[in-house]
C-alpha cells in the first residue's frame, strides 16, 4: 500500500474505516478508541462500520525524567505490563517503578469518571470488538489494553490504526485475533510524523465524541449499505 500522510486524525479514522468496510468482515459489536487521541480515529472508524463507540482508557508509564519514553503501562483492573528489560538497563528500583504507577492509577481513575459519566462501559465478554490507536511506536499502551480486553472474554478482538513501527507491529499482532496497520514505515520514528496536525486531543473532545454517540439510534438499527 503507497504511504501517504494523515491529515489529522479524522482523516486517518475514515481511510481506517473504509480498509476495514473493504475487508467484507463481520461487523463489530463495539469500537474501542484508546484515550485520549485514539478516540477521533475510532469514531470515524464506528461510523464507517455503524458500530458503538466506547473508550478503554490505558496510561502509560513513563521513566522519571523521559515521561515521553514507556517503561510500560496500565489499565483498568489492577493490569500492569512493564519492561523489565528497560527497567534492569536503566537501574530503576521497584519503588520509583510504583511512584510512577500510583500517579498514573489516579489520572486513569479521573479519565473513567470524566468520560463515562457514570455510565457503565460497553459490554465486551463475548462481542466482537475493535480497539483502535492514532498509532503504535512502543506499543505499550495498546499491549495494556489487550491485556484488560483478553480478560474480559471477548469473540473477536481486532487492533486496527492507521500507522506503526514494524518491529511494535510484529509483536502485538500475535496478542490480537487480527491487526490492521494501513502503513509500516521502515523509517518510523514518531506516530506525529505521519500526521500533518498532530496536536493533543483534548478531554473535552473526547467526552463530546462520546456523548454523541452514546445519544445516537442504536447501531445494530441503522439501515446497513
Amino acid at each position: 500500500m503507497s504511504q501517504s500522510r494523515f491529515r489529522h486524525r479524522h482523516d486517518a479514522g475514515q481511510r481506517l474505516g473504509a480498509a476495514l468496510r473493504a475487508r467484507g468482515d463481520a461487523p463489530p459489536d463495539v469500537v474501542l478508541g484508546l484515550p485520549r487521541g485514539g478516540v477521533p480515529v475510532a469514531a470515524e472508524v464506528a461510523r464507517a462500520l455503524h458500530a458503538p463507540l466506547d473508550v478503554l482508557p490505558v496510561r502509560k508509564l513513563g521513566i522519571p525524567g523521559w515521561p515521553e519514553v514507556a517503561m510500560g503501562a496500565i489499565g483498568p483492573g489492577g493490569v500492569r505490563v512493564l519492561n523489565d528489560e528497560l527497567i534492569g538497563r536503566l537501574g530503576l528500583t521497584p519503588d520509583a517503578v510504583q511512584a510512577v504507577e500510583a500517579q498514573e492509577r489516579r489520572e486513569l481513575a479521573r479519565r473513567l469518571t470524566l468520560y463515562l459519566g457514570g455510565r457503565p462501559p460497553r459490554p465486551v465478554a463475548g462481542q466482537r470488538v475493535v480497539l483502535v490507536d492514532d498509532g503504535l511506536a512502543t506499543g505499550a499502551s495498546m499491549e495494556a489494553a489487550l491485556v484488560v480486553l483478553r480478560a474480559q472474554g471477548p469473540a473477536h478482538l481486532l487492533v486496527a490504526v492507521p500507522v506503526g513501527a514494524p518491529d511494535t507491529v510484529a509483536r502485538l499482532r500475535p496478542q490480537a485475533d487480527d491487526l490492521l496497520c494501513l502503513q509500516m514505515p521502515a523509517a518510523f520514528q514518531a506516530v506525529g510524523a505521519f500526521y500533518d496536525d498532530f496536536s493533543q486531543t483534548s478531554d473535552a473532545e473526547v467526552r463530546a465524541l462520546l456523548a454523541a454517540d452514546h445519544a445516537a439510534p442504536d447501531a445494530a438499527e441503522e439501515p446497513q449499505p
